[in-house]
């Protein structure tokens, strides 16, 4: 399920992050990233254990945790900490598919099943840059407005095209979801939308509560915790 999420963060939020992002110490992206990653990827991003990047992550993290629509689509059980990349000047990431398992910084590991890029810069502000994800209906281009994310199965391959003009800046994270395969994340924010709206129209309320006990008996059902 490919999926925009608006709003993730508010002008004020989104003001802050970049002032921040502005004067930062970028490194090689290619330092978080495997040999076959390594070979493809050519941007820019903050290091792992820059005080910065952990300040901006907690941030970003706080407002995902508070955004309705992003819990409803992706139904998260464990969120790497966010990462910040930059790409300018020709910069791009060629096609990839994200890594599996990865580590989680207080130890443990976590299934990546939906990766989110959280977009920082306007769309007028660079040429190029576009997110394309490949699935069996093609290929979609990204681009979105600043604090605007796109969610998308972590399984999917992916680019970034080069950045000719100006500068692209974004938060990029991955999930593990409760619900590991997508077709049934995707049939559950179906259900869960039309509950909500049945719910807004004065539906009848013994058949929204029918619904409702049926969302819930199928996330117990396909739930892993």
């Amino acid at each position: 399920m490919l999926m925009h999420i608006p709003g993730i963060l508010d002008h004020a939020q989104l003001a802050r992050v970049r002032t921040a992002l502005h004067g930062a110490a970028w490194t090689d992206g290619r330092e978080t990233v495997g040999a076959q990653g390594a070979r493809v990827k050519h941007n820019l991003q903050l290091p792992d254990a820059s005080p910065l990047r952990l300040e901006l992550g907690r941030e970003v993290s706080e407002a995902v945790a508070r955004h309705s629509l992003f819990h409803a689509a992706v139904l998260p059980q464990r969120i790497l900490p966010p990462r910040f990349n930059r790409y300018e000047g020709g910069g791009h990431y060629g096609f990839h598919v994200d890594g599996a398992v990865m580590a989680l910084p207080e130890g443990g590991q976590l299934r990546s099943d939906v990766s989110c890029t959280l977009f920082l810069s306007e769309p007028g502000e660079y040429d190029g840059g576009e997110l394309i994800v490949s699935d069996l209906y093609g290929e979609h281009e990204v681009k979105l407005p600043a604090g605007d994310a796109i969610v998308y199965p972590s399984g999917s391959l992916h680019e970034v095209r080069p950045v000719t003009r100006g500068a692209r800046l974004a938060a990029f994270f991955w999930v593990q979801s409760l619900v590991r395969d997508d077709g049934q994340r995707q049939l559950l924010l179906e259900l869960d939308t039309s509950i909500q709206r049945l719910t807004q129209s004065g539906a009848d309320a013994r058949a929204v509560l029918q619904l409702t006990g049926i969302y819930h008996n199928l996330l117990r059902r396909w739930s892993q915790t």
